[in-house]
């Protein structure tokens, strides 16, 4: 008789399987800027976007010993918008920690929604004294803390925050957050020399779910007892208690997930490309008015939530050969 093959369904790896506490993530940030020492020197490492919708993209393929190579071909894309950003505050870190940190002067009123803002300041001294402790290294890290000019998305006002890290050196990094302190930065200066990126968002929520459908067991056979949407047994009688192993029913979905390497098909303008809009607008988008993005393949979510796309991780060979021309949108 042939071995039975039945791995466990349902991964440990992602445990407890709870709704996440913010849409935005929180990342890691030192592994992304060390694995992007040369792409990402003075440069943006991350930034907001939000999911307009998928569409079916036809693309002529460039990636080299491809069975496809110079041929139309059709993919599944996803498009991202990506509204300018601003900097809300610069933090310097030392040893894992923030010590100090400088807001910026000029800051959008739609804040007070997320926020509470501080009085009228002047921090101009500040980025002077701030430089002068850069230049003497007592900081191992900077970072901003951005949010997204979302109201001119027409999707609401209210802006989302995220801090988000800057490659290379702590002199470069400072160089970027004092240069783009009080000015809106665009996604397509940030992003225009990444061939991938990753996605890191919260799935669309399911709500409460059983075992099958949350674990993918096996439906029993038709004349079983107690249901057939359940595990035969969830525990023995003695210890006389389930273990967190068990397959039980319960939430499923808005959890915290990361894609990886998805493939830039294009970073482009609505403006300089108004074919991005079919007639009406998106299915419950609208039009996109801003920069967008065209990654290949699905993005975690529904439409309108909001994601933070980075510099990628886990960069392989395989994805970094891919390379495709964009032709149209259907």
């Amino acid at each position: 008789m042939a071995k039975i093959h039945r791995p466990r369904h349902g991964s440990l790896q992602f445990w407890p399987r709870k709704r996440a506490a913010k849409l935005l993530p929180s990342i890691h940030w030192d592994p992304i800027i060390q694995r992007n020492t040369k792409e990402g020197a003075g440069k943006l490492l991350g930034f907001i976007a939000y999911k307009a919708g998928m569409k079916t993209a036809f693309v002529k393929d460039l990636t080299p010993n491809s069975m496809t190579k110079d041929k139309k071909i059709v993919m599944p894309v996803t498009i991202l918008e990506l509204p300018n950003m601003k900097i809300y505050s610069v933090r310097l870190h030392k040893n894992g920690k923030v010590v100090t940190e400088v807001l910026s002067q000029h800051l959008d009123k739609e804040l007070k929604r997320k926020v509470k803002l501080p009085k009228a300041h002047s921090e101009k001294s500040r980025i002077e004294e701030v430089e002068k402790r850069v230049a003497n290294n007592e900081f191992d890290k900077i970072t901003i803390i951005a949010y997204s000019v979302v109201k001119k998305t027409g999707i609401k006002k209210t802006p989302d925050m995220a801090e988000i890290a800057i490659g290379g050196g702590v002199l470069e990094q400072f160089g970027f957050a004092k240069n783009h302190l009080d000015k809106e930065i665009k996604a397509g200066e940030a992003l225009k020399d990444y061939k991938m990126v990753d996605a890191r968002g919260v799935t669309t929520g399911k709500g409460l779910v059983g075992p099958v459908k949350r674990y993918g067991l096996e439906l029993k056979q038709h004349k079983s007892e107690k249901g057939r949407r359940r595990p035969g047994s969830l525990a023995p009688w003695h210890p006389a208690r389930t273990t967190y192993m068990s397959p039980n029913a319960g939430q499923m979905g808005l959890f915290t997930r990361a894609i990886y390497n998805n493939p830039v098909i294009m970073i482009n303008d609505a403006t300089k490309m108004p074919a991005i809009n079919p007639p009406g607008g998106l299915k419950n988008y609208g039009t996109i008015r801003n920069e967008f993005a065209i990654l290949r393949g699905s993005v975690q979510g529904p439409v309108k939530r909001a994601i933070i796309i980075t510099a990628p991780l886990r960069r392989t060979k395989k994805q970094e050969k891919k390379k495709y021309e964009f032709i149209e949108l259907r």
